[in-house]
């Protein structure tokens, strides 16, 4: 089979296409046909090495997957050969085949377009559960999202719209309209302070704020909160540079970061809060070398909450089927293309998802 692996940490041109042999399924695995695997930022991170937790090279990135089950291992009983299912693989998805805990995958009907569905496994599950499961927002609340225009920041804005908040959204002048389109106050990151502007709203300031960039960013957001505010923390895009790792930039959100969780343990009335997606699901994972590199499996722990995810996928697809939300498609491509997805994704990222099909 045919898989993508990082030789080295770098830029998109660290990444090369291998053949090697298909993995067979371990003891409560199943061996799934990839239909779709996704290309985010957070992949740009994993091969830049600035994303925590990531492992070392070799490696085959790839966050999210949807695939046939096509193989299964001993102990498995909730699946069967030919059922279509969705995983969050954290790295390993950019491959033809792929082995993944039968306990850690999702249903996925049938009728709906894989690299549609991509886009709730990761995304959509990111700003659902930073809404429902960290920030747990209430109808008529106030939130503050950085990069608004940006897939993440997006899924927020339509799930927060379904949720009944008032909507506020950085993003640059180009990205105007499309925030206001989702029923949002756009606020221009050049040229506007975010500060001042949700400063001067009734009561001085917003309920929750989703910071996906951090250092500084962090700091500022949390004067942004009211009392009984709640500033999540989710990631550190401000790290990369044109693509690679950026070492100052990385310094600074570990200083920023450090000063803003002691200023939320000493407010007595504001919280800060972190997510990572795979400390609400998912088990801890080794690499175990084979032909051209390395795969990721599973080790220790058992999942964390694998029904808490189902519950959230199903409530995702609901709201599609509804027609509440709208995830997008950028472009697919196959999986021999996963250097120049990498390359696209400062230009295509704001218009959908980039989906990469073996």
């Amino acid at each position: 089979m045919k898989r993508v692996v990082v030789d080295h940490f770098g830029g998109p041109e660290v990444l090369r296409v291998v053949e090697g042999d298909d993995p067979r399924p371990e003891p409560g695995e199943v061996c799934l046909r990839v239909l779709a695997a996704g290309v985010s930022f957070t992949d740009a991170q994993l091969r830049a090495g600035t994303y925590l937790g990531v492992p070392k090279p070799p490696f085959t990135p790839g966050y999210e997957l949807v695939g046939v089950v096509e193989e299964l291992g001993p102990g498995c009983g909730r699946l069967r050969v030919g059922d279509r299912v969705g995983a969050l693989t954290v790295w390993g998805a950019d491959a033809e085949r792929v082995c993944v805990p039968e306990t850690e995958t999702v249903e996925v009907p049938e009728d709906l377009d894989p690299a549609e569905v991509l886009n709730l496994v990761f995304t959509y599950m990111t700003a659902y559960q930073l809404l429902h499961r960290v920030a747990r927002v209430r109808s008529g609340e106030r939130l503050l999202v950085h990069g608004a225009a940006g897939r993440v920041g997006t899924a927020v804005l339509e799930l927060g719209a379904v949720a009944g908040l008032h909507l506020y959204g950085t993003a640059s002048a180009d990205d105007r309209s499309a925030v206001e389109r989702l029923g949002a106050v756009a606020i221009d990151y050049r040229t506007e302070d975010f500060l001042e502007r949700v400063r001067g709203l009734p009561g001085r300031g917003v309920d929750v704020v989703l910071d996906g960039l951090g250092g500084a960013v962090s700091l500022r957001s949390f004067r942004a909160l009211r009392p009984g505010g709640r500033l999540v923390v989710y990631g550190h895009y401000a790290t990369l540079k044109q693509g690679h790792k950026n070492w100052r930039a990385w310094l600074e959100w570990y200083a920023a970061t450090g000063a803003v969780w002691l200023w939320g343990l000493l407010s007595p009335n504001r919280q800060v809060l972190a997510y990572r997606i795979q400390k609400l699901h998912g088990r801890h994972r080794q690499l175990l070398p084979v032909a051209g590199g390395h795969v990721a499996r599973p080790v220790g722990g058992g999942p964390r909450e694998p029904d808490q995810f189902r519950a959230d996928f199903r409530a995702l697809l609901e709201l599609l089927r509804e027609h509440k939300i709208h995830p997008v498609v950028a472009e697919r491509l196959p999986l021999s293309e996963a250097r120049h997805a990498h390359e696209m994704l400062g230009r295509a990222a704001a218009k959908g998802k980039l989906v990469l099909v073996p």
